[in-house]
């Protein structure tokens, strides 16, 4: 999600190009993808072998000013942490329980004061003392505006295995800690978009809405009257979530921790930076499947049932840098019972690839309504 300004298109290109426009985010990353090897770009970040010491995951978030904060809404200090929290979200979401660092690229306009600056990178480092990792480096230009480009870079939580199913796992990490990259690798507890399963259960780490409540609130989308009824923890809480959402580390520890015996490693998903139909989309078009949705048992904080855009919220407001998680049924009731705030939103059919639905039948909505999730170039 970003906010929500209107896109600029450029009248520079001769006319009959294909444009970013025409393409569409989606359409430019699978064309991006053919310069790189087959399936790089399929989950949200890379994999790299790290011999014994296990799997290292790098990810890329660029922040532009005027599209994802700008100082109405986003105090310098957290511009920093969110620009963290974005890129240690995708680390979370790829199964990783510790960070290394983070690099950082700065371009700004001549005239920004270095107060600002100092409040980014103060913000950067908050969100580093609290998840880990240090700041490895990175680099500064002038420009017209101003841009963070950061690079996360994270390793994989090894795979232990549950009571009764230690050696196994003790063997597959003594021979394939080198292969850790590879689909078929369960040394390490890799979470990748593609690794969903007609069955699985689909579950959300927590609640959907709020970081787009709260900068509906920043932008003064909604009117003073209806503001000024909402509860004011709500209100509070909405505007935290925004400012300075939390990567869930901890949900992939609690993944980790209660794997049932005898189950192998298999956990499809993504985190939900740009919404919660989105990310089922993604886990669904990856695993060759469909996602059916319950419309009762979305992930809404109950405080927020009343607001005419709930739904529609919770479905595409993004930037809520949950966790969306496929996986067997009994291994999604145990993450349940373990992780408090956790709930089942749906499961994986057999169907076309990245169709999504109600698992009531009734027809999903259209794309007008807004649940599709943010789109750059759109």
């Amino acid at each position: 999600m970003a906010l929500r300004t209107a896109a600029v298109a450029g009248s520079g290109c001769p006319q009959g190009l294909e444009t970013l426009a025409n393409l569409g985010e989606s359409e430019l990353i699978r064309r991006l993808g053919a310069f790189a090897p087959a399936g790089q770009f399929a989950d949200d970040a890379a994999l790299l072998s790290a011999g014994g010491e296990g799997a290292l995951v790098v990810n890329t978030d660029v922040l532009v000013e005027g599209l994802h904060f700008s100082e109405a809404t986003t105090a310098a200090a957290d511009v920093g942490w969110r620009a963290a929290a974005a890129n240690l979200s995708d680390l979370a979401a790829m199964g990783c329980t510790a960070v290394e660092g983070l690099t950082v690229g700065l371009v700004a306009p001549a005239f920004t004061p270095w107060v600002w600056v100092e409040g980014v990178y103060g913000g950067l480092r908050a969100a580093l003392d609290t998840y880990g990792g240090v700041l490895l480096g990175g680099d500064c230009s002038g420009g017209a505006q101003r841009i963070l480009a950061v690079t996360a870079i994270g390793r994989l939580g090894a795979c232990l295995g549950p009571a009764g199913d230690h050696a196994a796992d003790q063997d597959a990490e003594a021979g394939a800690c080198a292969a850790a990259t590879e689909p078929g690798s369960r040394a390490w507890a890799v979470i990748r978009r593609g690794d969903g399963r007609p069955g699985d259960r689909l579950v959300s780490t927590g609640a959907h809405g709020l970081s787009r409540l709260g900068l509906a609130l920043l932008q003064g989308e909604i009117a003073a009257e209806p503001a000024a009824l909402l509860d004011p923890d709500l209100r509070e809480r909405a505007i935290a979530a925004h400012r300075r959402p939390l990567p869930r580390f901890d949900a992939v520890r609690a993944l980790i921790g209660c794997r049932p015996a005898a189950f192998p490693w298999r956990v499809g998903g993504c985190d939900s930076s740009d919404g919660l139909a989105a990310a089922a989309a993604a886990i669904a078009a990856s695993s060759g499947c469909s996602a059916r949705l319950e419309r009762l048992a979305l992930p809404l904080d109950p405080a927020m049932a009343g607001l005419p855009n709930a739904e529609a919220w919770c479905l595409g407001g993004g930037e809520d840098f949950e966790l969306v998680l496929a996986m067997a049924p009994a291994w999604a009731e145990a993450l349940i019972a373990a992780l408090p705030g956790t709930t089942r939103i749906g499961e994986l059919v057999e169907g076309p690839a990245g169709n999504l639905g109600w698992s009531d039948g009734k027809p999903w909505p259209e794309p007008s309504s807004g649940i599709g999730g943010f789109q750059h170039f759109g």
